[in-house]
């Protein structure tokens, strides 16, 4: 949850705040609700319909914002950790280093669709752009076209169109998490029975890209005695304004303007990491963007606009002139930043775009078909000249020692009531490396549940009798289902067991020089014998010469045939190996969890609501 203000889509916010809320923010929701509806109703009295947008849009904003406040004020103290933000610039020299990585590791995969006329088109970026710090710099990628094995090219368009008759290139609308996917569409003809094969094939994507690497990347440690101190480092000041236990304000500025290639950017240079005792770095909950000043300011142009009874541009003109008097008077940004977890120390980082470099690049990426599984013998070429790191990889392999303590400590209880014939427990956990290594063949022994009813004093009364089809328990799901409907009595707490799996985890560390038989490095992949090391018990992870882990762009499995066995498999890397490690599950045991679950309660249909 990061908040910053204006927020461009009012609607939303509405939507947002006319959400429910947690029982620890009943008083504040309650006053909320009021300033909502109030909201609302002054909205109804406003005919201009520029005038509505922008009082829509702010005032939709600020309550937002204070809605945002009070669910990271109220959030349960929960230690949680996450990576270092900056681990990705720490692998390289300079910035520009980072960027040359950026555009040189791009490259295209050819995916198979679901449709005999489409063939999707996978742009792979050497890091991961959908989490924060997978990227830091500002960049932008803009496709132009595709040319085909027949020579023809297809250029870009926004969106798929109807009415054209021909080949299409344009945006993919069955993957919204990678916005840069994209989709070749081939005719439709009625009646008509088209081999995709016979179609010319995308042979290769144009484009260009443009990266902007700040001038200098620096890091402040500070903890509690830098409190109401200001930090500076040649035209870079930061100020811790306020160190509690869980969030920190931090005010940061930079005395030099931007650079011109980035003056109407949108930018967010402070970078602010937190760790607790351990040492480790803290994830982050939230953020607000907004100090209490820029707030005040926003309620008090929200106030004079409802004064307002038309939109005209001498309003507008204000708006802005007064927008960037506050500004000019309040140069120093604020950061509001919330973490799963105490804090002991800080590290704030901020880039420095008082000058940049900005790389430009035209685009002529060949399109490359991996499948996961393929009855090739030979073995296709991914060398990518880049080394990308995975920074994942040291805390995710945690998980190959994790014990039945740890597994039943992660375990989360969630009900679900709103279909009284279907509600359901189910029993999660946050997904580690040792459920990678859980195999297929679990042996979930009995999972006994029996359902209460209360006592006045909210303690175990009576066992419910009931008929078998009454509920039923998906160990493999650590679910329980049941039907309330088939209840004599409401039950109130259920009392059981549900089983767990925790797989025992072999590790091995091997010179490149010196493998098993089965394993064998070439080049920049790893090539395992799938006969010698099963893929349902054996996982690989490879290092360099640094002692990092590399990053694995993508595996393939080549099969005897198309139903298999499966013979060999390759995993290619952002990089050469030299180290393997590899983890075998030896054992696989099943861990009771005892649970004691008070029921939520359900809206029965005949029931007063």
């Amino acid at each position: 949850m990061d908040v910053r203000l204006p927020i461009t889509t009012a609607g939303i916010c509405l939507t947002l705040l006319l959400g429910g809320c947690s029982p620890g923010d009943e008083k504040h929701a309650l006053s909320l609700e009021e300033k909502t509806a109030k909201f609302e109703q002054s909205l109804d009295a406003i005919s201009d319909p520029k005038l509505k947008d922008a009082v829509t849009e702010l005032g939709g904003s600020l309550l937002l914002l204070e809605r945002a406040q009070l669910k990271l004020d109220s959030m349960v103290a929960k230690t949680e950790y996450g990576e270092d933000a900056l681990g990705i610039l720490k692998h390289y020299p300079a910035p520009q280093a980072l960027v040359d990585t950026f555009i040189n590791g791009l490259f295209v995969l050819h995916k198979d669709a679901s449709s005999d006329y489409l063939t999707d088109l996978q742009p792979v970026f050497p890091f991961n752009l959908n989490i924060p710090g997978g990227f830091l710099f500002p960049h932008g990628v803009e496709w132009q076209s595709v040319t085909l094995s027949n020579k023809r090219v297809i250029a870009y368009q926004p969106e798929w169109s109807e009415t054209d008759p021909g080949i299409q290139l344009s945006p993919s609308s069955s993957n919204v998490t990678n916005p840069d996917d994209l989709t070749v569409t081939y005719p439709f003809i009625d009646g008509l029975d088209v081999d995709k094969k016979t179609q010319p094939q995308p042979v290769s994507l144009q484009g260009k890209v443009e990266v902007i690497a700040p001038r200098r990347l620096f890091s402040f440690d500070l903890s509690k005695k830098d409190v109401g101190q200001t930090r500076t480092d040649d035209n870079l000041s930061v100020k811790v304004l306020k160190l509690e236990k869980n969030y920190a304000e931090v005010e940061f500025s930079n005395n030099l303007p931007l650079a011109p290639e980035v003056a109407d950017a949108q930018l967010n240079p402070l970078i602010v990491q937190a760790r607790d005792a351990t040492g480790q770095y803290l994830a982050r909950a939230g953020s607000i963007n907004e100090s209490p000043e820029q707030v005040s300011f926003y309620e008090k142009q929200l106030a004079h606009l409802q004064q307002q009874k038309t939109w005209s541009d001498t309003l507008e003109k204000q708006l802005g002139d007064e927008q960037q008097a506050f500004d000019q008077q309040h140069p120093r940004r604020y950061n509001k930043v919330y973490f799963n977890g105490p804090i002991e120390t800080l590290e704030v980082s901020v880039l420095d775009f008082s000058a940049v470099t900005v790389t430009r690049k035209t685009l002529d990426l060949p399109i490359r078909a991996f499948h996961q599984h393929t009855t090739e013998k030979a073995i296709q070429p991914l060398d990518l000249p880049v080394v990308v790191y995975d920074d994942l990889a040291v805390n995710w392999l945690k998980g190959a020692s994790l014990t039945e303590e740890q597994l039943k400590a992660g375990i989360r209880v969630h009900q679900s009531v709103e279909d009284p014939s279907a509600a359901r427990i189910e029993f999660s956990h946050r997904r580690t490396f040792n459920d990678e290594l859980l195999g297929d063949d679990f042996n979930p022994g009995e999972s006994p549940v029996t359902f209460f009813t209360e006592k006045r004093s909210g303690k175990l009364d009576e066992p419910i009798e009931l008929p078998p089809e009454a509920y039923q328990v998906d160990p493999l799901r650590a679910t329980i289902t049941y039907d309330l409907n088939l209840f004599p009595e409401t039950p109130a707490i259920a009392v059981g067991s549900m089983p767990l799996f925790l797989a025992t985890v072999d590790k091995k560390s091997y010179d490149g020089k010196s493998l098993p038989k089965g394993l064998e490095i070439k080049n920049n992949t790893l090539v395992v014998d799938l006969k010698l090391f099963p893929a349902n018990e054996w996982r690989f992870f490879v290092k360099d010469d640094s002692g990092n882990y590399l990053k694995q762009i993508l595996s393939v499995s080549h099969d005897a045939s198309a139903e298999g066995p499966a013979l060999f498999g390759v995993h290619y890397f952002y990089g050469h190996p030299t180290h393997v490690e590899t983890y075998q599950r030896t054992d696989l045991a099943t861990v009771q969890y005892g649970f004691e679950v008070k029921l939520d309660k359900a809206q029965m249909p005949d029931s007063a609501p």
